[in-house]
C-alpha cells in the first residue's frame, strides 16, 4: 500500500508503442533492391499466405507506386510532425484483414531484413509506430476490428485494430452495467493502448486495461500465433504493459468487463487564477488520491485571455447527491454545484470526454478520422509522488502564460491503483508503488 504522502499521478497522458528493434547497418540501394525483391518473394509465398487471402491483392498491400499510398500512411496519423515531405515512410504498408496476413508481414520483415512497425491506432507520440530510420514494413491492423461481447461471462474479445469507441458502443449495445477499464479517447486502438497499460477514468475502481486482461493471441516472431497458455505466462506479463510489439504482434486481447452503475454522473468546471485556483489545486493534489474510489477528477490546465484556467473533469459512479455528499464531505474548495452535475448512462459519459455536444449520441464513439493530421504538437508523460508547493505551482501558471501553448493533464492514481502489485504486470507508463521494477524496466 502507498503511504499518505506518496502522491502519483499522470501529468501528460500518452502511448508507447514498443517495436521489433533490427539492428541493421546503412544499405545500399543496390541492396536495398534486393531487399525489396525478397520480401515481396516471401509475400507469394504459400507458407505464409492464405489462399482465400493473399497479402499481395490490391487492398492488402500497398507501395509507394500505389495511388493510394500517400492516403493509407496518413490516415491514422495524428501529429503533423510526422507526415511531413522529409518523414522517412516505409518500403511497404500491410493493412492486414486476416491473420495469416500478419504472420506473413512478421515472417517476411525478418527475412528481408526490414524493421517492422505495428500500428492500430496512430496515437503514440512519437510516430513509433509508423516511422523509422531505417528501411521498414508498416503493419497497419485497423482492418482487424471485430468485437465480441458475452455478457454472461461478463467478457470480451476485441482484434487490435479496433478503437476504444467501438468497443465502448459494443459493449453498451449488450448492457447499460457493464463497461471497460480503458482510456477517453475513442479513437485509440486497442492493440497499442491496451499493450502500453491503459489508463483511464475507472483506474481508481477497477485499475488498468492491462490488470483486466485474461487472455490474448499474438504472432511472435517465428509467424506462430499463440495464445496465453501456449505463450506461456512470463510472455503474457510482458505484452501487458511492456508494449505488445517488443515481443511479437497482438491479434486479440480478451478483457474482463467492469460493473458500472446505470447512470453516472460527470461535471466539468473551470477555476481561473482570479478564483483562487492555486490553493484549489494544492488541496487537490492531497485529497485526490484519497477520494472515493467511484470517484475519479482529472485536472486540466490551459491559458486563456492570458489567465490560467484549470478545468476539473469528474467521472463519479453513482447519482449527483451522492456526489455532492463526498465533495462536500472531502472537496469543498472546489464548490461544485448540483448544476455543474449531469447524470447519463456510462457510454454517454465517454462521449462526454470528447467535448462533443451534451445529449451527443453514442453512434460518435463510431466515428473515424480519415484525413491528415490538422496540427503539429509534442506530448511527454512523467509522475508526480511528492505535492508541488503553492510556490512550484505559481512558477508553472508564470512558464503556462509565458508560452500561452502549454496543456498539461493531471490524473490521480489511489484506490484499486494502490492495491495491485507492483509487479502483476510489465506495465511501463510508471510506478505504482517505489517500486525499481517500476523504475528501470
Amino acid at each position: 500500500m502507498a503511504t499518505s504522502s506518496s502522491l502519483p499521478f499522470l501529468l501528460l497522458s500518452t502511448l508507447l508503442a514498443a517495436i521489433v528493434v533490427l539492428l541493421q547497418s546503412p544499405v545500399s540501394h543496390a541492396d536495398l533492391d534486393h531487399q525489396k525483391a525478397y520480401f515481396h518473394a516471401c509475400l507469394s509465398n504459400k507458407v505464409w499466405t492464405n489462399p482465400s487471402a493473399p497479402v499481395s491483392v490490391i487492398g492488402a498491400l500497398y507501395t509507394s507506386t500505389n495511388s493510394s499510398f500517400s492516403d493509407i500512411l496518413n490516415l491514422h496519423i495524428h501529429n503533423k510532425r510526422f507526415n511531413r515531405p522529409n518523414t522517412p515512410k516505409p518500403i511497404a504498408i500491410i493493412t492486414a484483414f486476416h491473420e495469416s496476413h500478419v504472420q506473413a508481414a512478421v515472417v517476411c520483415s525478418k527475412a528481408s531484413n526490414f524493421q517492422l512497425r505495428i500500428r492500430s491506432g496512430g496515437h503514440d507520440y512519437e510516430g513509433f509506430s509508423f516511422v523509422s530510420d531505417i528501411p521498414f514494413i508498416l503493419l497497419d491492423m485497423y482492418n482487424l476490428k471485430s468485437i465480441s461481447v458475452n455478457i454472461q461471462n461478463g467478457t470480451a474479445l476485441v482484434e487490435a485494430g479496433a478503437t476504444l469507441g467501438q468497443l465502448y458502443y459494443k459493449v453498451a449495445k449488450n448492457s447499460h452495467v457493464h463497461a471497460v477499464a480503458a482510456g477517453v479517447c475513442p479513437s485509440l486502438g486497442t492493440g497499442g493502448h491496451f499493450s502500453g497499460g491503459g489508463y483511464g477514468n475507472l483506474m481508481r475502481k477497477y485499475g488498468l486495461s492491462v490488470d483486466n486482461i485474461i487472455d490474448a493471441k499474438i504472432v511472435n516472431v517465428n509467424g506462430d500465433i499463440l495464445d496465453r497458455k501456449s505463450m506461456g505466462e512470463d510472455l503474457f506479463w510482458a505484452i501487458r504493459g511492456g508494449g505488445g510489439a517488443s515481443f511479437g504482434v497482438i491479434l486479440s486481447w480478451t478483457i474482463k468487463l467492469v460493473a458500472v452503475p446505470p447512470l453516472v454522473t460527470v461535471f466539468k468546471v473551470n477555476r481561473t487564477l482570479e478564483q483562487g485556483v492555486t490553493d484549489i489545486v494544492y488541496k487537490w493534489q492531497h485529497v485526490a488520491p484519497k477520494l472515493h474510489r467511484d470517484l475519479f477528477i482529472r485536472l486540466q490546465h490551459e491559458v486563456h485571455h492570458k489567465t490560467v484556467q484549470v478545468f476539473f473533469i469528474g467521472e463519479f459512479l453513482g447519482r449527483t447527491d451522492r456526489l455532492l455528499s463526498l465533495m462536500k464531505e472531502s472537496f469543498p474548495e472546489l464548490g461544485l454545484r448540483k448544476s455543474d452535475c449531469l447524470e447519463l448512462p456510462w457510454v454517454n459519459s465517454t462521449v462526454f470526454y470528447t467535448e462533443g455536444p451534451i445529449g451527443y449520441p453514442a453512434e460518435a464513439l463510431l466515428f473515424e478520422a480519415k484525413y491528415p493530421a490538422q496540427s503539429y504538437f509534442k506530448s511527454k508523460s512523467d509522475f508526480v509522488k511528492k505535492i508541488i508547493s503553492k510556490k512550484g505551482l505559481r512558477s508553472i501558471w508564470k512558464k503556462f502564460i509565458e508560452s500561452e501553448i502549454i496543456v498539461m493533464q493531471w490524473n490521480p492514481y489511489g484506490g484499486r491503483m494502490w492495491e495491485i502489485s507492483a509487479s502483476a504486470t510489465s506495465f511501463l507508463l510508471g510506478i505504482r508503488h517505489n517500486s525499481p521494477l517500476r523504475k528501470h524496466l
